[in-house]
């Protein structure tokens, strides 16, 4: 693999995601800044910050890649890692600050574990190469995801306004429900080349 397809803008942007991922943890782990058990309101609002730059990168890298034609199988291979590293260090993290608490800690592991089964299931087809192609349903759940998430962390840097948390919970228990359909749909299919 040449070094230019390596270091391609998008490739560049797939990566800045998942360095971003410590940083992000950094902030919103308990206790860093002033021995809290909660982050602080800025804390929360510098994560967002970065949380919202790393969904501009997840949609500018596949963007910019088909744009130019500069597609590499090291991007196809990074993207869905990226994605996968940033939700679930989000989910666990959101979970641990008690962000996402109760019951709603069931929504946020319907999410993460069909992020690991459809991740698996597509490693496995693509043994068979069998393709599992995105589908418009999955890509309205993960708009909800991604509010979800965006929501309840901008909720901890303005705790005086309740109904960005509501709304952050509703888009959780949103993308759970389509998590459910999409992940038994993509089962159907895996299920079909199993023997």
């Amino acid at each position: 693999m040449s070094t230019g397809i390596m270091l391609s803008l998008p490739n560049i942007l797939t990566l800045s995601r998942i360095l971003a991922v410590p940083i992000l943890l950094f902030l919103l782990w308990p206790g860093v800044t002033e021995g809290s058990h909660q982050p602080r309101p800025i804390d929360y609002a510098l994560a967002f910050g970065l949380y919202c730059l790393m969904g501009i990168t997840d949609y500018f890298d596949g963007y910019v890649a088909r744009a130019r034609g500069t597609v590499s199988r090291l991007g196809i291979f990074l993207d869905p890692i990226a994605d996968k590293i940033m939700i679930a260090a989000v989910i666990l993290l959101l979970v641990f600050t008690r962000d996402i608490d109760g019951w709603h800690v069931i929504a946020a592991l319907v999410i993460l574990l069909r992020e690991i089964i459809v991740s698996g299931l597509r490693e496995f087809l693509a043994t068979l190469q069998v393709s599992m192609p995105v589908t418009q349903l999955a890509k309205w759940k993960t708009t909800f995801q991604l509010v979800a998430f965006g929501a309840l962390i901008l909720a901890g840097a303005l705790p005086a306004m309740a109904w960005i948390k509501t709304v952050g919970l509703a888009s959780l228990w949103g993308a759970a429900v389509l998590t459910l359909v999409t992940g038994w749909d993509y089962l159907r299919v895996g299920l079909k080349h199993m023997d």
